[in-house]
């Protein structure tokens, strides 16, 4: 599936030092597809980052639009917070 980023998820991918690679990732084999904000949709993956820590990348897409659209993407040490077990799952 294609993807847009919005020119702010261009400026956190580079602010937050994530890579494309990763967040391409994520798009094409969310671990979880879990509802979000608005209406929208937080497709996320655990992702080791280089440091030994694991985060949570969640990546905020707005499918309603064609191609959908990444609205914002950010990685998290809160995973409890966030992720949610298998039977909630993907959408």
């Amino acid at each position: 599936m294609r993807f847009r980023l919005t020119h702010h998820a261009e400026q956190e991918l580079t602010r937050r030092g994530t890579p494309r690679t990763i967040l391409e990732q994520a798009l094409e084999m969310p671990q979880q597809i879990v509802p979000a904000y608005g209406g929208r949709k937080a497709y996320q993956s655990q992702v080791e980052f280089g440091s030994g820590r694991t985060f949570l990348l969640r990546v905020i897409v707005d499918d309603r639009t064609v191609p959908p659209t990444v609205v914002t993407a950010y990685r998290t040490s809160k995973i409890s917070k966030y992720w949610r077990q298998s039977h909630e799952g993907h959408l």
